[in-house]
């Protein structure tokens, strides 16, 4: 059988998104730092969510920088890192659910496992879109993101730019293989229409009734009472009154 369309556009960019993800994790590169007073214009300071870094044009990056101001502990900078390590965790679930659901050693792919894939890639997307754009909108802001007095300048990072990118790719790879899961749904409702409705069913012996409501059955039985043979005459007569008594003799007739 042929791999559906959906699946091999989502099995291409989950990976690139994967991939860019976790390049925007792991490099120095969420924001640029220049224009120090005191130290030489070419100096330029990036900053990541896990260390920092001072490059010049005339010299080699240089990482390890010393946190002055405080960088490291800002809460946009500890939540990016729990939700791009949550996001690299669910986008790595998400390929390998694909990969067993899409074909692997199998002849036909497994439409539901492959759409629970595309789920796991979107929830990844989301998980690596929230902290990105989290931290652009406080890149300028000095009290939450601290940074070097006026007049250094601040400016987003090429980090940002992997991030947006990898986050949206995981989101189109995601939506690609959740649509696996349509031929399920629509098996699931012809199968639906196909099954008759439960009755109740009587016969001409019958001593009970079934009634069947979805999956549950309820059972009413109608026992029968001892049957015995009638007697001519047999009955409960009602009383009869007892006979009159004869009147004693009178003394005239004695």
């Amino acid at each position: 059988m042929r791999t559906p369309a959906v699946m091999t556009l989502g099995l291409v960019l989950a990976p690139c998104g994967l991939l860019l993800n976790l390049t925007a994790t792991l490099t120095p590169g969420w924001r640029l730092v220049k224009g120090f007073v005191d130290q030489p214009v070419d100096v330029e300071l990036y900053q990541g969510l896990w260390d920092l870094c001072r490059e010049q044009s005339s010299r080699e990056r240089q990482c390890g920088q010393p946190d002055r101001w405080g960088y490291l502990e800002a809460a946009p900078v500890r939540a990016a890192r729990a939700l791009m390590l949550s996001s690299l965790a669910a986008a790595a679930l998400g390929l390998l659910l694909a990969a067993l659901g899409v074909r692997c050693w199998r002849e036909e792919p497994r439409s539901a496992l492959a759409g629970l894939s595309g789920v796991a890639l979107g929830a990844a997307g989301l998980l690596g879109l929230a902290p990105v754009s989290w931290y652009t909108h406080r890149l300028a802001d000095r009290a939450v993101l601290p940074a070097d007095a006026s007049p250094a300048t601040l400016h987003a990072g090429y980090s940002l730019v992997l991030g947006y990118l990898g986050s949206c790719l995981l989101l189109l790879g995601g939506s690609s293989l959740a649509l696996s899961l349509a031929p399920v749904c629509a098996e699931l409702r012809r199968r639906r229409r196909k099954q008759p409705p439960g009755a109740a069913r009587r016969g001409g012996s019958t001593i009970g009734s079934i009634s069947s409501i979805g999956s549950i059955s309820t059972v009413h039985v109608d026992w029968p009472g001892p049957h015995l043979p009638r007697r001519p005459g047999a009955g409960f007569p009602m009383p009869r009154p007892p006979p009159a008594a004869a009147p004693p003799p009178c003394d005239s007739d004695l």
